[in-house]
């Protein structure tokens, strides 16, 4: 008998700690290294059913008696942007838009601090130093760039950077992994809104069918924007479903995940 390469991911479950999103709650995930070359299918395939992607593990929720985190993704090929929607693309025109290798830049973190400090003060990423913010950017086992968003430059120089999306890039379409931009003084509103939009609308040009947006979390208000997107579909028992949209809202509602 001899020794084959294994063909199924190990999976492990963490212990629980507190819910982000539903006070009172706690969270549990499973998860498994993605490593070797099947890497690229492996997590494709684990997405469609649910998991996402950080650095070289995926991981979904595995949450004793609570199932309030459901998977959703834009149906990009038959994306249409609402009235409002098309509004923000246009204030948003000038900016240059640039997939760009995952490769971590000081130019970046800086952003990335600054968006955290503003949206995310105590959260788990705040003590993030330059070293973890190399990690998330760079270990990656799949075909992974930073979306770059920059106010456009006069003198042939790069302009200021406002946003950026680490996004996964797959068959079927893109994995927004983790999206951050300017929020202070000055900034530009509905710009995560419209780094959303940009995504779908560019996933459709090349003929993608999709972009997965992570968990939508019923009750968690701050999750609620991404029913926005319309057609979105959501993973359920039974495969991906249509979510019902939502009632129409302001655009320049912030992601706030």
């Amino acid at each position: 008998m001899t020794d084959q390469p294994t063909r199924f991911p190990r999976f492990f479950v963490t212990a629980e700690s507190p819910c982000p999103y539903l006070p009172g709650r706690t969270e549990r995930k499973v998860f498994a290294e993605l490593r070797g070359a099947d890497a690229q299918r492996m997590s494709e395939g684990l997405g469609r059913i649910g998991f996402r992607r950080s650095q070289n593990v995926v991981y979904r929720p595995s949450c004793e008696g609570c199932n309030a985190c459901v998977s959703v993704r834009i149906v990009a090929s038959q994306f249409t942007p609402s009235q409002s929607q098309r509004r923000l693309i246009r204030r948003n025109a000038d900016l240059d838009v640039a997939a760009c290798d995952a490769w971590a830049t000081e130019e970046q973190f800086d952003l990335l601090r600054r968006y955290l400090k503003d949206r995310h003060p105590r959260g788990g990423m705040a003590s993030m130093d330059g070293y973890d913010f190399a990690e998330m950017i760079e270990t990656s086992p799949v075909d992974t760039v930073v979306v770059e968003y920059r106010e456009r430059s006069t003198d042939g120089r790069p302009g200021k950077l406002i946003g950026a999306c680490l996004t996964d890039k797959q068959s079927d379409g893109l994995s927004m992994v983790y999206s951050f931009y300017e929020t202070g003084p000055g900034a530009r509103p509905g710009l995560g809104t419209f780094m959303i939009l940009d995504h779908a609308l560019r996933a459709a040009q090349v003929g993608m069918r999709y972009v997965y947006l992570g968990y939508w979390v019923d009750g968690s208000p701050r999750m609620d924007y991404k029913r926005r997107f319309s057609p979105l579909e959501m993973l359920t028992p039974h495969g991906w479903r249509l979510l019902p949209p939502q009632p129409t809202a302001s655009p320049n509602l912030e992601p706030i995940d």
